[in-house]
């Protein structure tokens, strides 16, 4: 009975009404007296935020909040692949035959998740990782590799929540809800960054409109509020670092694994360990 009046109530929230409603009030003059409520109800750390909390003037403003320098180095590593958010990590895996399998007990399909995109084939046979960025983390998407843009699509869709309950219980909601897909091109391959968005996120943003080219960190994207990204690596690229697994936290800039270099790519499918 609780597990059907919350399924109901998820559904009830996904409509983009309520999200656009809530996108308006966060914008708002007055949603800044809710600021330091939300900080201390999230145990945001507050010593690495870019600016005082009296400064911000919304609370939009606060939840696309930029760090101070420093606080998230880059992992240096020739062919690396970083996390490009602070997440926990819910998935990570090869991916098979085009479907990722077993996320939070659901298996998705390439062709759903990049809305029948023609990319789909270039990474059948990659690697996958499903990053949920909760409402205490920094909500910022950077670069997780230094490339160039092949291209980006945003696919109108729900806003269903990302959680454990609704990834669990609702079906598809990483295929179903509203995303802006970022494939770039780097120097061992191509990469998906698939943003996912979900309740009260207004919107998914790119930080410049125009860039084309990024350096292996630099601020991508955002989101208004808590969400998940999927990256997805090109066929037979990439091989994952052995200290992270599935309910791990990892912060931006961590290394997630490394590329093969171009002459030791392996032909086909791979097995990694």
């Amino acid at each position: 009975m609780a597990a059907n009046w919350m399924k109901w109530m998820t559904e009830l929230t996904s409509r983009k009404w309520i999200s656009r409603l809530m996108g308006r009030f966060s914008h708002s003059q007055a949603s800044r007296y809710l600021i330091p409520w939300f900080a201390k109800s999230y145990g945001i750390p507050l010593h690495e935020a870019e600016k005082e909390l009296k400064e911000y003037r919304t609370l939009n403003q606060f939840f696309t909040r930029k760090l101070k320098s420093g606080m998230r180095p880059i992992a240096q590593l020739e062919g690396g692949l970083i996390s490009p958010v602070d997440a926990l990590i819910t998935f990570m895996g090869e991916i098979r035959s085009g479907t990722i399998l077993n996320v939070k007990g659901q298996d998705y399909t390439l062709k759903d998740l990049l809305n029948h995109s023609p990319h789909a084939q270039t990474y059948e046979h990659g690697y996958a990782f499903v990053l949920y960025l909760s409402p205490t983390d920094y909500h910022r998407i950077h670069a997780p590799v230094a490339g160039t843009l092949v291209e980006s699509e945003h696919i109108k869709g729900r806003v269903y929540p990302v959680n454990d309950f609704s990834m669990r219980n609702m079906k598809y909601v990483l295929s179903r809800n509203e995303r802006l897909i970022t494939y770039i091109s780097h120097e061992r391959g191509e990469i998906a960054v698939v943003k996912v968005g979900a309740m009260n996120v207004s919107s998914i943003r790119y930080t410049d409109d125009q860039a084309e080219i990024w350096n292996q960190g630099d601020d991508l994207a955002y989101f208004e509020f808590g969400s998940t990204v999927v990256l997805l690596t090109e066929n037979g690229t990439f091989e994952p670092s052995p200290e992270h697994a599935i309910g791990q936290k990892v912060k931006m800039g961590e290394l997630l694994g490394r590329f093969y270099p171009p002459s030791k790519l392996p032909e086909g499918p791979v097995t990694l360990r």
